[in-house]
């Protein structure tokens, strides 16, 4: 199931994701203090409601920061190296001058900074919008497919990408351009995050550093665990019923995402009940009214632009009548988040589940 999932995510995103805006600029820290005055208190220090099943309204799940901060250790690349790569191929790696790191999710490229290698950088997909990528220029403009030319304008010397962008042809061309294209796992999940570092700290030679960020990774989810925990409720009939929904209104595109998704690992963080597994859904399917009724959700999990994309809450519920036929939609419960955040696994893993445990236990209205 984990194989396939992949391409069901980037079928499901790359139709979405082909409507959507040019991607925007990362906000600095102060913008993000006016917008989410939250974001950065602990989520003991806030006022958390009585009944999470109860809450009423949108809220929006931010981060305090859209900075990568690289670790401490900085030791030489040693280079060459080969790896084998997720699709199986044994790829040299010598020059890790010019990085391309290109994913759906901007999660390669987030890791690649908390390494320390940003500077090497020379472009980025459309979902990397973190602090000091601004100016990078963008090589996934269509829909978040690979654009060759675009890419080999770049002169990178090394690609590191996943099976959720493609098409594979254009990652064979740029092999045979005579690029290192290095094929990294597209298994996303809170608890595969530290494989993930693991092999895109070894293909650019730097495993110390893969190494030490997998230590504050590690040490920083443990940490949001162990916060949310204080807050969750004891009985399971308390706790929040979620459903993860991807939305695009524009291109008509209405997703559940289930088990082995990823964002079933958000809602087990958050001490959440994932509905979607409670009827067996399985992996990001289209959705139906049918499955949306029996799940029940008490909330719903979206993309900011998603929900954006529909009109907001009203027009949630106005193009997905089954919605109102819900506790979430009887009470307007949706919980928003950046799109280039909420499934970001990696170096903001930590960042992440506290901003949706602080708009799940302790909500400010969606602005």
């Amino acid at each position: 199931m984990r194989r396939v999932l992949p391409v069901l995510l980037a079928a499901a995103l790359v139709i979405g994701l082909a409507g959507c805006a040019t991607p925007g600029s990362a906000a600095d820290t102060t913008a993000t203090a006016d917008a989410c005055p939250q974001a950065s208190v602990p989520l003991a220090s806030l006022d958390v409601v009585d009944d999470v099943r109860e809450v009423t309204g949108g809220s929006t799940a931010c981060l305090s920061s859209h900075a990568i901060e690289p670790v401490a250790d900085d030791t030489a690349p040693e280079l060459p190296v080969t790896v084998t790569d997720s699709e199986g191929r044994d790829v040299e790696v010598t020059d890790i001058d010019r990085i391309l790191p290109i994913d759906i999710s901007g999660t390669i490229a987030s890791t690649v900074f908390a390494l320390g290698l940003g500077d090497q950088v020379v472009g980025r997909d459309s979902s990397t919008a973190f602090a000091g990528t601004e100016d990078l220029p963008v090589v996934t403009k269509s829909g978040h497919s690979l654009n060759a030319e675009a890419i080999l304008e770049l002169a990178p010397t090394v690609i590191l990408t996943d099976t959720t962008i493609g098409p594979k042809e254009i990652r064979q061309q740029l092999r045979d351009a005579g690029i290192a294209v290095v094929v990294i796992s597209s298994d996303r999940r809170l608890d595969t995050t530290d494989a993930l570092v693991t092999e895109i700290a070894a293909a650019l030679g730097v495993p110390s550093r893969g190494e030490a960020l997998n230590e504050r990774l590690d040490a920083g989810v443990e940490a949001s665990l162990t916060e949310i925990a204080e807050v969750v409720p004891a009985a399971e009939e308390d706790r929040a019923r979620m459903l993860f929904l991807y939305v695009r209104g524009s291109a008509n595109v209405y997703y559940i995402f289930g088990e082995d998704s990823g964002a079933d690992s958000l809602i087990d963080a958050v001490g959440g009940i994932d509905v979607a597994g409670e009827i067996g859904w399985q992996g990001m399917k289209p959705m139906t009214a049918e499955a949306l009724v029996a799940a029940q959700p008490d909330v719903l999990v979206m993309m900011t632009d998603g929900l954006e994309s529909v009109g907001g809450i009203d027009g949630l519920i106005e193009r997905i009548p089954a919605v109102a036929e819900t506790p979430a939609g009887v009470n307007r419960r949706v919980i928003d988040m950046a799109d280039s955040e909420i499934l970001s696994f990696g170096p903001r893993s930590a960042d992440v589940i506290s901003a949706l445990a602080r708009a799940l236990y302790a909500p400010e209205p969606a602005k």
